[in-house]
């Protein structure tokens, strides 16, 4: 069976995607294939594209769909043909009308969650979750600082903050962001193009700082999010999107003796009970109407190319996903 795929052969920006006929095959022992209905776009693929993460070349790209069985090989038992699936581990490949995918990674999407929703939550949903109940588990009540909570995982995780009755502290890039990251439940948030962040949460928090910070941004920001730390209080780097981060350990200790992690959700994920743990979280909340989440930006997958430029250049709000 022939299918459309994005593919690569060599690293580099967003004009080394190819848009190619594949072939799919039948599903073997513990497979199945998938129709994709959606395709999201995350900022680990720009990482394998650009070289930072490395893969075997050539190769497919994505992580994260969402589809429906087409068929079932020997030995599953947990899954049927027309079953509503997501994933977001795996080989790449996920830049493609369908695929034969390990049956052990796919969940199963409630009734109650359309396509639509489903394509941006997988893998942005699941990251709040670990990064809010697992990494450092907030019960309620803290002040955190989360930056680029305009992004994909940012907006679920304003509203992941409000249900749990966390005051989440936000940055963005422009107050169109800010006015949609207060809309989605932040309760702080700062524009840093135009506002020095650290100031304004020594302000918030009357000048104690916050305990845990949540960086996905990196180089730019690792220096005052660290200085917006109480002592003993945790930077969370769960990103690099405006380059790496370097850390001078003594620092660490000059500061308030800080801890540093930088998670992998598979540590957290993995084995396949844990993920099911953490996504039947998600759903529960996103069934309770208590996280609302849609596709901000729609790319043909023809046009995924166009898609990292988007998605590179900040000017995405929310969730992109791929059609095919």
């Amino acid at each position: 069976m022939s299918s459309k795929a994005i593919r690569f052969y060599e690293t580099g920006g967003p004009e080394v995607l190819k848009f190619e006929t594949v072939e799919v095959g039948e599903p073997g022992p513990g497979q199945v294939r998938v129709r994709h209905t959606g395709i999201a776009v995350n900022f680990i693929d720009i990482y394998f594209r650009t070289g930072r993460y490395p893969a075997p070349l050539p190769n497919g790209l994505g992580s994260d769909a969402v589809g429906v069985v087409e068929a079932v090989g020997p030995d599953v038992s947990f899954l049927a043909v027309g079953d509503r699936v997501g994933y977001m581990f795996g080989p790449l490949g996920a830049y493609s009308e369908r695929r034969v995918m390990p049956a052990e990674v796919l969940i199963k999407i409630p009734d109650g969650i359309d396509d639509e929703t489903a394509s941006t939550i997988i893998m942005k949903g699941l990251t709040a979750q670990y990064l809010f109940r697992q990494v450092f588990p907030l019960k309620g009540g803290e002040t955190i600082l989360y930056h680029a909570a305009a992004g994909g995982v940012g907006l679920i995780a304003c509203q992941w903050a409000r249900a749990l009755g966390v005051t989440m502290i936000g940055t963005v890039g422009s107050d169109e962001k800010a006015e949609i990251a207060k809309a989605h439940g932040c309760t702080h948030v700062i524009n840093y193009k135009t506002e020095n962040f650290v100031e304004r949460v020594k302000e918030i928090t009357g000048g104690k700082g916050v305990p845990v910070v949540y960086d996905s941004v990196g180089k730019d920001t690792l220096a005052g999010s660290l200085d917006c730390l109480q002592k003993r209080g945790t930077l969370v780097s769960n990103g690099t999107s405006s380059g790496p981060v370097v850390i001078d350990t003594m620092q660490l200790a000059i500061k308030g003796s800080i801890w540093v992690t930088r998670p992998a959700m598979v540590d957290y994920a993995l084995p396949r009970p844990n993920m099911l743990k953490m996504a039947d979280e998600l759903f529960d909340l996103v069934l309770a109407g208590k996280i609302v989440s849609k596709p901000q930006q729609v790319f043909s997958l023809a046009d995924a190319a166009d898609a990292h430029r988007a998605l590179e250049s900040r000017q995405t709000v929310g969730a992109t996903v791929l059609k095919p």
